[in-house]
């Protein structure tokens, strides 16, 4: 607001710069869309399946029973001190964090492109409601991981209480990059064929289902600047209690996934201006 002597105070409304990022007041007041939306991904995807959300938990303990199989027994993988079902388990639980969050944010805003083009409200939420629903698979499946602990007697000590931790990375790297795909899908329909494409290829070249012993010494340069391979490190070490990543690890892991959220949010920002004209 502007107030010059003599005349009466107005208000003066620029379009944002280049490098705009959402105002945290903005992001507060639209928190109910944000819970609205994550809450109806979760209701629509569980909706008029037989067994409901028991999805959640077949779907990583199938996974993780393939990997122990395939790696474990017909590969003869290593898996350290941990029986190899709960290593594949904890670094599949790892991944469907970081590739839920992309997987579901990419698509969102071509799919809710009714209320992007008609409705005004933060757009960003729109992507971000995503690590809502991938929190509460992620929270279903973190209590049948404790069990399998349990069981197993298996305890990862105190190294469990970073856990949260490498899960705000992981939701970091998961929104940075589907916040900027979503935004280059509304212009760009073949990002909706390049993400699921891409996600698949970084499993296998990220040690979720196998031990960086086994990775061959003339290709374990990739593992050692692959982000994912941090994250997969990190969450091993709190939910196994394997040996603790280098400092270096972590804290390139800390400050990559802070600029990967970032630069997601500045590519967003960047193209929300023609979201309405070009949807």
């Amino acid at each position: 607001m502007r107030h010059e002597p003599g005349s009466q105070p107005h208000i003066v409304i620029v379009p944002p710069g280049r490098l705009n990022v959402p105002r945290a007041r903005e992001l507060w007041a639209a928190r109910e869309i944000l819970y609205r939306f994550g809450v109806r991904d979760v209701v629509l995807r569980y909706r008029q399946t037989v067994v409901g959300v028991t999805w959640v938990v077949l779907q990583p303990l199938v996974t993780a029973a393939i990997f122990a199989v395939v790696f474990g027994r017909v590969a003869g993988l290593p898996s350290g001190d941990v029986p190899y079902f709960l290593f594949a388990f904890a670094g599949t639980m790892a991944w469907t964090v970081f590739a839920g969050v992309l997987t579901r944010a990419a698509p969102s805003l071509v799919a809710n492109q009714a209320l992007v083009a008609k409705v005004f409200f933060p757009r960003v939420v729109v992507p971000l409601s995503a690590n809502l629903s991938v929190l509460i698979d992620f929270a279903v499946s973190l209590v049948l991981f404790a069990v399998l602990l349990a069981v197993n007697d298996v305890n990862p000590g105190w190294a469990a209480l970073s856990l949260p931790l490498w899960i705000l990375c992981a939701l970091a790297l998961g929104s940075g990059l589907g916040l900027a795909a979503s935004a280059v899908m509304v212009k760009y329909r073949d990002v909706s064929y390049v993400v699921p494409w891409l996600v698949q290829a970084l499993m296998y070249a990220t040690p979720v289902a196998y031990a960086l012993e086994a990775v061959p010494p003339d290709i374990a340069w990739w593992f050692d600047v692959n982000p994912l391979t941090w994250l997969m490190e990190c969450f091993r070490w709190a939910l196994l209690g394997t040996a603790a990543p280098p400092t270096w690890q972590v804290v390139a892991l800390l400050g990559t996934s802070t600029a990967a959220l970032l630069g997601g949010l500045l590519v967003f920002q960047q193209r929300e201006r023609e979201f309405a004209d070009v949807i």
